[in-house]
């Protein structure tokens, strides 16, 4: 037998060392470096069965030299996830999908496995076969394609693979798995990495697309070495309270479509609805005028959406006055304070302000800062903005009202929902002449303030 050999890895960040240190030069933290055998036997295929045969060496070719064949994607029946992969899982490919214990991200899987109409197999590290059955029978219980597998090794998952011939291999999860390659205990770096690489070359190998559900740790990136993100084809990040209904699927990496796309899920005991019109959650439905709101007009990938603007200012009563914000930028807040005192001559200096995107989402479209300026303002001078009413453009450090991209999509969402006011930039260029929403332009923030309070 080999003699066994060791490395130390941090189990922070990954990285490697000859011997033990206390503190991980790579990620600056302390006492996560740990010990791990690295010793493996001589490594077949991911196939039980694998036949010796030789194989001729890669070698380079011309870039017109390389034959390709048309990209086709499958179709997930889930319109939101289709959307954030970028049309649909690409054969072959290899996704990551992340989010906080208790956010869904099993029961979205599930939903889909059950919907698909290929033959899917589900292999679960975490729950029995009855636990997926109970929480099946409230999402499809008429599913007939859904192939259920409760396996943490590898060697004896690949053997059912061969044997059931799925279309799509779903794990759940990959810190769960290990392989009789690697001797350490689940979980730990030199299993996810050697597990994430066997399942890599089954895909590749088979054609078939595999989905991994990752662990998240305390700071809310994906457990394990940052290298397992830089293996996959696509890294998913499913987001959301957990004391609210609605979920945020988001693309952190994608090898084959754009990592700007959004994904809305609401909650439900039959399992996650698609929002199909997410304006629906993020805009509330008060019928009273209230002053501190303005509606922005968005852009997530190729989706605009309609979203609401709160914003609270008041005397600061402790000396030192707050600026707070939930889902957008701090230091872009204080930009915009510091515009709004030297441009339009309003004194914020002493006043807390608090700042609200509501539906619990993150934006950092620059082309909400008009209707953040606007809420502030409607909040400071406790004057109700109109609420058929909304803003797209974005604020310079001069006061001036900047251009946004793709301002047509904006308008038109706007007009489809029923406002009657939209308000943009001076400089942007429209294709349309004539809109039925009224469109407002200004060039600076004193014709924005005369605009409001007029």
């Amino acid at each position: 037998m080999a003699k066994v050999k060791t490395a130390y890895y941090c189990q922070n960040c990954g990285a490697q060392y000859s011997k033990w240190q206390g503190r991980c030069n790579a990620c600056g933290e302390w006492n996560t470096i740990v010990e791990e055998i690295v010793e493996k036997p001589a490594k077949k295929d991911w196939t039980s069965s694998a036949k010796t045969e030789t194989k001729r060496a890669a070698k380079p070719l011309r870039l017109n030299e390389i034959e390709t064949a048309p990209q086709y994607r499958w179709k997930t029946g889930n319109n939101e996830l289709d959307r954030v992969l970028g049309g649909g899982l690409v054969p072959g490919s290899l996704t990551l999908l992340g989010g906080e214990p208790g956010i869904g991200k099993s029961t979205l899987l599930l939903q889909i496995s059950l919907s698909f109409p290929y033959k899917v197999l589900y292999v679960s590290g975490e729950e029995s076969q009855q636990q997926i059955k109970m929480r099946a029978e409230r999402i499809d219980p008429n599913s007939t394609n859904c192939y259920i597998l409760t396996e943490t090794k590898t060697q004896n998952i690949f053997r059912q693979i061969e044997e059931v011939s799925p279309e799509v291999v779903i794990i759940d999860s990959i810190q769960t798995l290990h392989s009789d390659y690697i001797e350490s205990a689940p979980g730990s770096i030199s299993q996810i990495r050697e597990t994430t690489s066997e399942l890599i070359k089954f895909a590749k190998e088979s054609n078939v697309p595999v989905i991994l559900i990752g662990h998240i740790t305390k700071e809310g990136s994906i457990a394990g070495p940052k290298v397992l993100e830089h293996m996959v084809d696509t890294v998913l990040q499913f987001e959301g309270d957990r004391n609210h209904v609605y979920r945020i699927l988001r693309s952190h990496k994608n090898r084959f479509g754009s990592t700007h796309e959004l994904g809305i899920y609401e909650m439900q005991g039959s399992g996650l609805r698609e929002v199909n019109n997410p304006s629906e959650i993020l805009i509330s439905k008060n019928d009273e005028d209230l002053s501190g709101t303005a509606i922005a007009s968005t852009l997530e990938g190729m989706r605009p959406l309609m979203i609401e603007i709160q914003a609270l200012v008041s005397t600061a009563v402790y000396g030192t006055p707050q600026r707070s914000t939930t889902g957008y930028n701090a230091k872009r807040l204080n930009m915009l304070l510091a515009v709004l005192e030297k441009r339009a001559g309003f004194k914020l200096g002493a006043k807390d302000v608090f700042l609200n995107i509501t539906g619990g989402i993150s934006v950092d479209d620059p082309a909400i800062d008009l209707a953040v300026v606007a809420a502030i303002l409607s909040s400071n001078e406790d004057i109700s903005i109109e609420k058929d009413s909304c803003f797209a453009a974005e604020v310079g450090l001069a006061g001036e009202i900047r251009p946004v991209t793709r301002v047509d999509q904006r308008i038109l969402e706007a007009e489809k929902l029923g406002f009657a006011k939209i308000m943009i930039s001076k400089q942007s260029k429209l294709p349309k002449t004539s809109y039925t929403i009224e469109v407002i332009k200004v060039s600076k923030i004193e014709d924005v303030v005369s605009q409001l309070f007029a």
